[in-house]
């Protein structure tokens, strides 16, 4: 063959080849371009925020930090029950307003339900931080990975939080207490105390004396009792090292209620603050309280003596 047409061959032959390697690397950007076309795509769909359970949660039990998650959440699928962390606008929150306006008047139900949910939606809108659900008692059970919706909470201050914080079988009873009487106001909600009963041995004897002096006695007819609240506060605040109030609701048994219901009939009910290390005792009753007592005249040399006997 001769050396001319092998030239020409060869020179066919690598024409070739680079215009199959040029086609390749038009083929192989048109195929990253158009998927990194469709990625933005993909990636553009909003999302927000949602409270959801980061473990199954039983009726009965406050919710802490390591109770609640946020999840990603596409914001067409954002139902209005739902609580978000208020940083994206929901769609439905917009939507009620509108629908509430569009709505034909027909009655004042429809625009009742309508208007239940616009404030349904503006909740949602301005939930804020996980951090106000702290402290929260389920009503219902929620499933991990549940949205959290109000109707299975109940928050602190809301109708039916204190039958929902209460323990099952425990009651809520509340007494009359001052500084003196609660330790200073350094007893604060969700702490432990015993009852201590002062009263007067010699009330109502008939035969003593103007001159007589009272005597009294004190005695513990209740220990280990967690205190509920002091008036209608539930918990103190992050900075409050006292709370003085008029009243503090106690949790206690059905039969320690009547032991205390008694105690408080009987004279002056006193808080005993516990140390949290002394809380994992036995809690109730110490001894039933004595409704009556009687007190013998004793003449000793010609001077009376009044004895109480219980």
């Amino acid at each position: 063959m001769k050396p001319a047409k092998i030239a020409v061959i060869c020179i066919a032959a690598v024409s070739a080849i680079g215009l199959a390697l040029v086609v390749r690397a038009m083929g192989s950007s048109g195929q990253a371009v158009s998927t990194a076309a469709a990625a933005p795509a993909v990636a553009a769909r909003p999302m927000a925020k949602v409270l959801v359970a980061a473990r199954d949660l039983a009726p009965g039990k406050r919710l802490t930090d390591a109770d609640l998650a946020w999840k990603d959440w596409p914001v067409d699928e954002v139902n209005p029950a739902f609580i978000t962390d208020g940083s994206v606008a929901i769609p439905q929150a917009a939507a009620a307003p509108a629908a509430e306006k569009a709505a034909p008047a027909q009655g004042a139900r429809p625009q009742g339900a309508v208007a239940t949910v616009a404030r349904a939606a503006a909740d949602v809108a301005t939930s804020g931080g996980k951090a106000e659900y702290f402290g929260s008692v389920v009503r219902e059970p929620i499933l991990a990975g549940e949205p959290i919706i109000g109707r299975k909470i109940v928050r602190a201050g809301d109708s039916g939080y204190m039958a929902a914080y209460l323990e099952p079988g425990m009651r809520a009873m509340a007494i009359r207490v001052n500084v003196e009487t609660a330790a200073g106001g350094f007893i604060l909600p969700g702490d432990r105390v015993d009852l201590v009963l002062t009263r007067e041995t010699n009330l109502g004897n008939v035969g003593a004396s103007e001159g007589d002096r009272s005597k009294f006695t004190s005695a513990t007819v209740l220990q280990n009792i967690k205190v509920l609240a002091i008036d209608q506060s539930t918990r103190a605040g992050d900075d409050e090292q006292a709370v003085v109030g008029a009243t503090a609701t106690l949790e206690v048994g059905p039969r320690d209620a009547e032991a205390l219901a008694l105690a408080k009939s009987e004279g002056e009910l006193s808080l005993v603050l516990r140390s949290y290390a002394d809380t994992a005792g036995p809690s109730g009753r110490v001894q039933a309280v004595r409704v009556q007592s009687s007190a013998v005249r004793v003449y000793r040399g010609g001077a009376p003596e009044v004895v109480v006997v219980q």
